[in-house]
Parts: C-alpha cells; structure tokens; sequence
C-alpha cells in the first residue's frame, strides 16, 4: 500500500497530512499529525439529497480511542462508550468552521468521522480534527469551498505562539482556536486571562499567518493524487417562486418582524406561513409543502436582512447598538449556596452555585493529554419551557454541553486558583430569545458573588450579530435575538470584565469574516460589557463577606509530610475515626496540606483538634495526658499523642521505689506525664514522677484517670 505525504513547518514543528494508506473505501480519508498526536478524518457522504429537510444535515463525530495512549478504558466493560465532554466539545469545534464551506442549497447527508489515533501528552488533538476534516474533503468529491485551516495561539511570556504543548499552556494568558480560509477569518474559541481587544486582534492576525501554508497543502495533497481543482457552486432559491412568496407574506411578514414582542411577533409569523402556505398552491398548483417551508425559509432571511441593510430596523424596532431591558436578583434559593437570575430581554437565567470539598472535583479521564481534574463546573439546561415549546428530556445536548462550558471558561480566570472549594454552577435557561449562554455568564457571576465566592472581578457576556449584502454592505448589531441569529451572518460572542476579554466564541455562516468587522465586533461587545456589568453592580457590588450557613466551613491546617501516614492509619483507621466521630471531611494532600470541612464550629474545632495533635510532636518540658499500651519489667510505654508513644522508664514511674510497673498502672489506664526527652532517633523519654510534682506545684489534679 502506498500513501502520499506532505508536511508544514510551523511554529517549530512539524504538521504532516497523509492520505491513501487507510479507509480506502471513504469518499475521502487523512490523517494529520503534530509530534506523536494523530487524527484520522474519513468523510463519507450519501448520493442524494436527503428529502423533507431545510437544513444542511452534517454530522461530525470524533473519538477518543484508548489505545491512542496505551490505555485500558475505565469502568467494568473495557470499550469505550458514549462521548465524553472533550471529544463532544472538538466534535463541535471541527463542526463549526467548515459548515460555511458546503454549497448552499446541498441537502446530502454528510458524515465526518473523525479518530484520536495515538496521543503524545504533549501536543493537542482538536487542532488537528479541523485540519484533517478539512483535508480529507479537500481530497474528496463532496462539494466544499475550502479548505481551511486551524491552529491554538498562547501567549506565554508576552509572546504568541502556535499550537503550544500542555505544558506550555499552562503558563499561557490566552488560549484561542482559530479557524480560517486562505485569506479570512472563520471561527475563534477559547478563553484568556482578560487579555484586551487590541491584544486578541493581535493574536488573531498571528494565527492568520498560517492558514494560508495549511491550505496551500491540503490543495498540494490532492495535486499529489492527481486529483483536478474542484469547481463549486451554491444553489440558489428558485427565484420565480420566490417572487411568488414576496407578492404572497412578503408584506406580512415584514411588518411581523418589526414587533417587539417574541410570542406575539411569532404568531404573526406563523400567520404569515400559513396564507403562504395557503396561497402559493393555489398559484403554483406543483408546489410541495417541502418547497413552501424552504422558500418561506428563504422569504424569512430576505426580509430581515431588507429591514436591517436598506431600512436600519431590527426585529423589534431596536437601535443598532441597544442592549435589551436588563433586571436581576440574588438570594432566590435559600439551601443553594448561592443563587441569581438574570434578564436580558426575553432570555432569562436562574442560577445556583454549590459549594463542596475537593472530592466533589470532576475527574477528568482524557487520553490525550492535559488536566486530570477540574474544580470549577457549569452545566448550562435549556428546557423545551424556555422557548414555550413541548419537547422531550432526555440526555444533556451537545448544545448544552457546549454553551456550558463556554460559560465555565470565561468565569474560571476570575476564581482564585488557591480556592480551596470545589464549586459548581448550574444555569437553569428559564426564557430563551437570544444568547443564553452569555446570559449564564452574567448570571453565574451574580451567584458566585452570592455565595462569597472571593472572584476577583465581575463578569458579563454579550453576543454581536452582523448582517451583510451582495455589494459588501455590513451591519453589526449588539445583543442579538434567536430570530437575528437565523436570519443574520454571525454569533460574536465575548465574555470579559472592565479590564479585558475572559471568554470568546465566534460562529459563521458566511465563508470569512472582514477584519473592520473583527475589531468592530469586539469595541461593541466591550461597550456593552460595560453597561451590563454597571447593571450587575447595582444588584451585587461584591462578594458577601459571609458564606451561606449551609456551605461547609474549611480550615487548612499544616503538617509535616512525614505525619500523613500517622494522620490516615493502617488501612485508613485514623482517617475514618474522625471523620466518623467529627462529622467533618478532611482533604489530604502530599506537601502536608491538610483541608477540613464541616457545617458547624463543633464539629469543625474537633476536626481540628485531632489532626493537630497527630501531626504535633512531642516537646521536651510538656505534659501529657497519654494511655498506657504496654508494659514491661523496665517500664511502661504511654502514648502522648495519637501513634507517638513514649517510655516511662521503672525509676520514674513514682518519688519512691516500686517492686513493679503493674503496682502503679495497667494497659489503657490514663497517665500523666511529662515529656523529659527527645532523642534524636526520635524515641521520647517521659516520667510521671516529674508529672505529678508539677502538677502539685500548680495545684492541678494528680489522679492519672
């Protein structure tokens, strides 16, 4: 079997697309790879359109296998199973940049399959499930106007560079996944520690320089294989019928979008439907109800980008840069930790945020590399209630899982990274007509500050639409609505404090995206951060100095490392006993950190106590009140604190002479002693003579029991 290669310099290494060797049967099949990191994209796709459908139906899938990194799968069956929230959110990731770049108007289903076939631990993998995607349709008949191309930028000591290790990332202030065609921008995803405007363009134009390398070798790729140039066109709109459709709703359906109301404007489009619906057979007797719902489709994006290019109207009568009515409140729920909701027109977020101990951290089991556990949660739910749709509860979306964790990223770099707490948000959509993931970052920002969550600034989330026409008119619009975002060309989402940008994500549906249009998108989205955060701070201006009375308490104590095993005991005997007896969790860790939470003082100062008794030492001069465990001819042996016991020798077990040990005590009575020497092998010298001689001096009771 023979394979065709080519290879791209970048940033230091080495990006190499194969093809020919596998899935010979796919309508195109590649692998791409950085290091010892592999993806295989096979892309196969139906030969007809598929019938009944308005959309274009592209499924992208990408695993993870096991043996990638030579690993066992965990659980009780050893295979791997349903997806899990990282190849989830790179299914969506790849997904995103090259749904622009199918032909409008093409119904056939296509299928991309994409693998994580060998993981390095160093280098990324989502990268690469983008570049071999778009490789692999490159190389195929599937109509497809790329290719494109994508690399991560990190900034690490104030430099950008590509596709940094995990490693590196970890000391990086941006994380951005660019996307895009030889000369425009696509898509960007990720997150930053409020890097400014400036800056992200910066970094943005950085990323640019390599597409145009990736492409021209994906383009080589098929050269290599003997393959000729594509040639690709959209398919328009019947326009006669239409024109049809205009004379029939087109009025109607005008003034319906001009309604500021969601429900009541969509009924009014709906009514609009049904005389469409009506009316066209009855001029067009061959009509389909598939053709009526497409071109109704087709008449709903006209009319709306009309009203914004040539009439400056928005849906609902808004200005152009006009943020929708804001309200909110905290202190809804009174057992959550913490607990907000957030309006922003008809979008509206009720949020709670759970405090727990670093056993409630989400383990995160990935083959390729990177973060082994997370502390910080948000898991965003859209209900079929919040748009006033019956629908059916099942599994959490792809959806879901993708603006939750959009909102997870822009929150986390304002959560102090020493916080002790384990904390998770949940973000209950409870109305949606726009940007409910943004609307999450608001309102988790309000429930964090209710919950006494130190963050160290607020922050808030806005969404950027844009609408563009033939002759190369472009509007961008502020705080988009569900509507703008079906009709228009863009979702231009950043999150961010005062200071600078948290979180970002960009979707297309036009194949670039112009630089004015960039950096304008980002002005707004910082003025209208601005407004929104002004609003917030006059609901809660900071985080509560007191933690709700249901949240566990946490102390952090300090012990020396080589106590840990004494702190947990044989088999966790130690741990368990005072766990059992105390109520409270404590948390371990290897450099002697020990974290103890409880829900009351009580609870919480016995804890406490215990553990730092076992990680005292015993201290020449003090007394103790220690058990006898053992007896000998030539004393007994007493334990002062837990698993540290010392030897009270015969000659200082009393001020006269004694025949026997047993004459003054027997195995578990309690004894005073005193502490008369450490030696440097660490055994301990006690005597109770000395005991009780202070202890008269002072008055004290002498009885050992």
């Amino acid at each position: 079997m023979s394979s065709k290669k080519i290879a791209v310099e970048l940033g230091g290494k080495t990006i190499t697309f194969e093809t020919g060797l596998l899935a010979l049967q796919a309508n195109g099949a590649v692998t791409a790879r950085i290091g010892d990191t592999i993806v295989f994209s096979a892309i196969t796709a139906t030969k007809t359109p598929r019938e009944g459908v308005d959309f274009f139906p592209l499924q992208v899938e990408y695993r993870e296998k096991y043996y990638a990194a030579g690993k066992f799968p965990g659980g009780y069956f050893k295979r791997e199973a349903k997806p899990s929230e990282r190849e989830i959110l790179t299914a969506r990731v790849t997904d995103r940049p090259l749904r622009p770049f199918f032909p409008d108007g093409y119904r056939c289903d296509v299928q991309i399959n994409n693998t994580l076939q060998s993981a390095d631990g160093e280098n990324e993998s989502d990268i690469l499930s983008i570049l071999a995607s778009s490789a692999a349709l490159t190389i195929s008949d599937i109509p497809f106007f790329g290719p494109i191309a994508a690399v991560r930028v990190g900034r690490i000591n104030g430099q950008f560079k590509y596709n940094p290790t995990f490693q590196e990332m970890e000391s990086s202030d941006l994380n951005l996944v660019y996307a895009g065609s030889r000369d425009l921008p696509i898509m960007i995803e990720g997150n930053a520690n409020e890097i400014s405007e400036a800056d992200m363009v910066a970094a943005m134009k950085f990323a640019h320089e390599a597409m145009a390398p990736l492409c021209d070798a994906q383009l080589k790729l098929r050269e290599l294989l003997g393959l000729p140039p594509k040639q690709v066109a959209d398919t328009p709109a019947d326009a006669a019928l239409l024109q049809l459709a205009r004379e029939i709703a087109g009025g109607d359906l005008k003034d319906a979008l001009r309604i500021n109301g969601k429900l009541e404007r969509q009924d009014k489009v709906a009514a609009a439907k049904e005389k469409l619906a009506a009316k066209l057979p009855e001029r067009r007797p061959e009509t389909t109800k598939e053709e009526i719902f497409q071109i109704f489709d087709a008449l709903e994006i006209e009319v709306t980008r009309k009203l914004v290019l040539e009439d400056k109207v928005r849906i609902g009568g808004r200005a152009f840069d006009e943020i929708r009515p804001l309200a909110a409140q905290v202190g809804l729920l009174p057992r959550a930790h913490g607990s907000a909701v957030f309006n922003r027109g008809e979008t509206q977020a009720l949020a709670a945020v759970t405090l727990g101990t670093s056993d409630d951290a989400q383990d995160l089991d990935g083959v390729g590399g990177g973060p082994t556990e997370k502390k910080f949660i948000l898991h965003y739910n859209f209900p079929p209630y919040s748009v006033g749709e019956v629908g059916r509860l099942g599994s959490t979306g792809r959806r879901e899982i993708g603006h939750g964790n959009l909102a997870e990223r822009s929150l986390l770099p304002v959560v102090p990274k020493d916080y002790p707490y384990a904390i998770r948000i949940v973000s209950e959509i409870m109305g949606s007509n726009g940007s409910s993931s943004m609307a999450s970052v608001c309102v988790g920002t309000l429930a964090l500050m209710d919950a006494g969550v130190p963050i160290t600034k607020p922050v808030a989330g806005i969404s950027i639409g844009l609408f563009t026409g033939d002759n190369g008119q472009a509007e961008l619009v502020t705080d988009i609505l569900g509507a703008e975002d079906h009709c228009g060309d863009m979702d231009f989402k950043v999150s961010g404090t005062r200071d600078g940008i948290t979180g970002f994500q960009v979707d297309l549906k036009i194949r670039g995206l112009a630089w004015s249009s960039v950096e304008k998108a980002f002005s707004l989205a910082k003025d209208a951060r601005g407004k929104i955060l002004a609003h917030m701070a006059g609901v809660i201006a900071e985080p509560r100095a007191e933690l709700s009375p249901y949240a566990p308490r946490i102390t952090v104590v300090r012990i020396n490392p080589e106590k840990i095993g004494a702190l947990i005991g044989p088999g966790g005997k130690n741990i368990r006993r005072i766990t059992d007896s105390t109520g409270a969790q404590i948390d371990i860790e290897d450099d002697g950190t020990v974290k103890i939470f409880a829900v009351n003082k009580d609870a919480m100062d016995a804890a406490v106590r215990e553990v730092n008794l076992i990680g005292a030492d015993a201290e020449e001069g003090k007394l103790y009140h220690g058990r006898v465990t053992g007896i000998k001819e030539f004393g007994a042996f007493v334990e002062i604190l837990p698993g540290k016991e010392g030897l009270v020798h015969i000659s200082e077990m009393a001020d006269r002479r004694i025949r026997s040990v047993e004459d003054i005590c027997k195995v578990g009575d309690l004894m005073w002693v005193k502490c008369i020497e450490v030696q440097e092998n660490g055994k301990v010298r006690l005597s109770r003579r000395q005991a009780l001689e202070e202890l008269d001096r002072q008055g004290g009771d002498q009885a050992d029991a």
